[in-house]
This record gives C-alpha cells, structure tokens and sequence, in this order.
C-alpha cells in the first residue's frame, strides 16, 4: 500500500526480481522559478531547468516522481551553495536513497555600465550548480560561461592596420573548498570577474560611440590567444583560496575562419 495513501497500492516501491541497481533515476528538464543570491545579498528571481536523480537499489521496482518536486517546492526560495545540501540531503531522506543529484541551470543577468558613458544594459551569464550527496560528504560544482572579445595577436603583428577580433566565450567551473558547516561561499559575479579580466575586452549589451571607441582601443591593447585567456584566468583562479579545483574553457567564434578555436585547462589549488 502507499504511504500516501493506504488505501493505494504502491507499485514502486514493490520488489524486482532482477537484482540490478540503478546509477540514476529522477526527473530532468523541469522548468521551475528560483531565487539565487545576488552580490549584494539580495534576491535575484530567474527560471531554471532542473534535473534531480537519485540511486536506486536493486529490491526497489521504481522511485517516487512526485516526491522530488516536494521537495524542491520546498526550498524554491533559494538556490545558491548555502541551500543545495540541505536540497541533497532532503531528497536522500524523503526518497529513501543513497545518493542524491541535482542539477540547476539558469540566466543570471548582470547589469554592465558602457566604460566612458556608463549607460545601463543586462547581459546575461549561463550558469550551472549541480551538487551529489551520498551520505558521507556533498560534492558541489559551479560554472558560469561568459561572452567576451578577444583579439588575435598575430593578426595585430603581422597587419599594417587592424586586427581580427571576435567574440568568445569563457567557461568557469570551479569546486568550492570544503570548511567546517558547508563549503566556501563563490559569487557568480566573481567567476564574471575573472572571465572577463581574461579576454581582451568585457562583452556590453549598449554603447554609444564613446564606448565603442573605448572598447576597440582595449581589445587592441590586450591582444590574446585561447591559450591565453584560459592561462590568465587560471592564474586568478589558482589565487583563490576558497577553490579547491577548477576547469576554464574558452572558445573563439572565429571571425576569418570557417572553424571555432579552443582550449581547456583545469587544476587544483591542493597543491
């Protein structure tokens, strides 16, 4: 009978006779409201897809669907690296399981002011927080991709005027360092930070004339390669004591190629 309902018969959770474990099962593509936090600590509301699983054993024949939106109804106002183990370990106790997963995906928005007008516009940052608890330690993941120009070094070099520029896009994940009660607290605004200290030039939604002047002098000044971008915003990272590991991705939407290029870099900052 169901739990829920004594009357109902509870199908899942009757037994299978084929003794395998399941590594995953939940519900994924879930579009859902949330909360994270801003840097200012205020509440920032964005609509995220959601994937929630957890590990099956094998005497079960099926897990309870409804009960992950229980859960995440409960604690749909906040979604940030201070909530997601309490969400971890709140999926763990109602499904009855040994390993919980939980990944959220959203638009973060960041208000960017043109450099010599300052006029206001939203560019928006894909962001990514997942997180898995198995009862003995919660491991969380976050990442954020960036826009950015980049401008090519040879190109400036080898041309009597000008240089190919284009935009490209700066991958962060990092893994906050464990601390005593939870993990360190990274803003999404930070990872920006170093995103956008590693290219050539930041990415703005409005400029004037102004700006656009601004702009193109600055990426002239800071040529780099994908090889570059991923070093420098290695160098911020692995400066960072609160992260423990992280990967950077960059990618050049190429403006004269008929191909994107890219690099990949991660490390640890364990020693």
């Amino acid at each position: 009978m169901s739990p829920d309902n004594p009357a109902l018969p509870d199908i899942q959770s009757s037994p299978d006779p084929r003794g395998i474990d399941i590594d995953q099962v939940g519900v994924s593509d879930l579009r859902y409201p949330i909360r994270v936090t801003d840097r200012d600590g205020r509440p920032f509301p964005t609509v995220a897809r959601i994937s929630m699983s957890v590990r099956l054993p094998h005497q079960f024949k099926g897990t309870h669907m409804s009960r992950f939106l229980e859960v995440l109804s409960r604690h749909e106002e906040e979604v940030t690296s201070r909530t997601l183990p309490a969400i971890l370990h709140d999926l763990r106790d109602r499904l009855d399981a040994a390993e919980a997963r939980i990944e959220v995906a959203f638009t973060y928005f960041v208000t960017k002011h043109a450099p010599v007008s300052g006029a206001p516009a939203k560019v928006g940052c894909d962001c990514v927080f997942s997180g898995t608890s198995n009862g003995k330690e919660d491991d969380l993941v976050f990442s954020v991709t960036v826009p950015v120009t980049t401008l090519c070094p040879c190109s400036r070099e080898i041309s009597e005027y000008g240089a190919h520029n284009q935009r490209g896009y700066v991958t962060i994940e990092v893994r906050p360092r464990k601390k005593p009660g939870g993990h360190e607290f990274i803003l999404i605004e930070e990872l920006i930070e170093v995103a956008e200290k590693s290219g050539s030039a930041p990415v703005y939604a409005l400029l004037k004339r102004t700006d656009e002047r601004h702009v193109t002098m600055q990426a002239y000044d800071h040529p780099v390669f994908v090889e570059d971008v991923v070093r420098n915003a290695a160098a911020l990272l692995r400066a960072d004591a609160r992260i423990a590991s992280f990967t950077v991705r960059a990618v050049n939407h190429e403006s004269i190629h008929d191909h994107n290029a890219f690099a990949v870099l991660s490390g640890s900052n364990d020693g």
